[in-house]
């Protein structure tokens, strides 16, 4: 994520807020650059508050008005803590393009700078952080459910490569909080869950929580619920020209924590991909043949 000011103070007395701050609070922390650039109308509108809530939420959080969180913002460009050249230089790219072409121009592009958005010295810090826990996990129980439920599923099937730590809480036959009542505070939960929330995710998520179970979230926000319950937080940015929030940003996250998490196991995890090359080759796993025909 970009380093925006008041991030940590916004966060720090998220939950004390009223509700419509936290809605306004929650606009700033996951816009920082529509912060800095919209008039404080638009902002409101799109974070559907009134004006005078955005007001309130910078008295609340100790300066005169909007105004003064919009400067702070502004400087923050200016001193290049958030970027918008990707931005711009993509947009005059997709306003040559018309149609089709433009829509895909734009979808692909804003995959590109979501990408880019997470490479940042403080997601990388949380990175090896989070793989550090993970690494020292007895099992590692993987949760995701409705668009989240690939990811997590690929981050299970990757732990699988090269150890027995990994267990998908895949819900057949209704039974996803069956094999977490195993855990304990040697093991870890990675939960993934964007808005629109899954209900079961954050029910699990808390019954894992209270448990002393240490919670890995992978979100879109540092203030959802299951970020505000995690230990730590891994946050992916899910707008999108499209109808549907994106899920790419997720699945590269979950794909370099286990690479972390794989680099942590040594010679252990090496012999395991040895085995696991071994047995894909014994079974004929994958084929290496080009079909015989040509397509019509």
């Amino acid at each position: 994520m970009d380093s925006a000011p008041l991030s940590a103070t916004i966060i720090k007395a998220f939950d004390s807020l009223p509700a419509q701050l936290k809605l306004a609070a929650r606009y700033v922390l996951d816009h920082p650059h529509d912060v800095a650039l919209l008039s404080m109308r638009e902002q409101a509108r799109r974070a559907n508050v009134t004006p005078a809530t955005m007001t309130r939420l910078a008295q609340q959080l100790g300066l005169e008005g909007y105004d003064a969180l919009k400067s702070a913002y502004a400087e923050a460009v200016r001193d290049g803590a958030i970027s918008f050249t990707r931005r711009a230089g993509a947009q005059v790219e997709h306003q040559k393009l018309k149609g089709d072409s433009a829509l895909a121009a734009e979808l692909l592009g804003s995959g590109a700078q979501h990408i880019a958005q997470m490479t940042t010295p403080e997601t990388f810090a949380r990175l090896a952080a989070a793989a550090r826990d993970l690494g020292a996990a007895r099992r590692i129980y993987c949760l995701g459910l409705r668009s989240s439920h690939a990811v997590a599923w690929h981050f299970a099937y990757i732990l699988s490569l090269f150890s027995e730590s990994g267990v998908l809480l895949d819900g057949m036959g209704g039974t996803s909080i069956d094999r977490i009542r195993h855990a304990t505070s040697q093991d870890a939960l990675v939960a993934v869950s964007v808005a629109p929330y899954t209900r079961a995710t954050l029910e699990i998520a808390e019954y894992a929580a209270a448990r002393d179970v240490p919670l890995i979230a992978v979100t879109d926000s540092e203030v959802s619920p299951l970020a505000q319950i995690a230990r730590h937080k891994l946050i992916v940015p899910i707008e999108s020209p499209s109808f549907f929030h994106t899920m790419a940003p997720a699945f590269t996250l979950a794909e370099t924590l286990a690479v972390l998490v794989a680099g942590r196991g040594g010679e252990a995890a090496l012999e395991a991909l040895r085995k696991t090359d071994a047995q894909m080759a014994e079974f004929n796993t994958h084929s290496h043949q080009f079909p015989r025909f040509s397509p019509s």
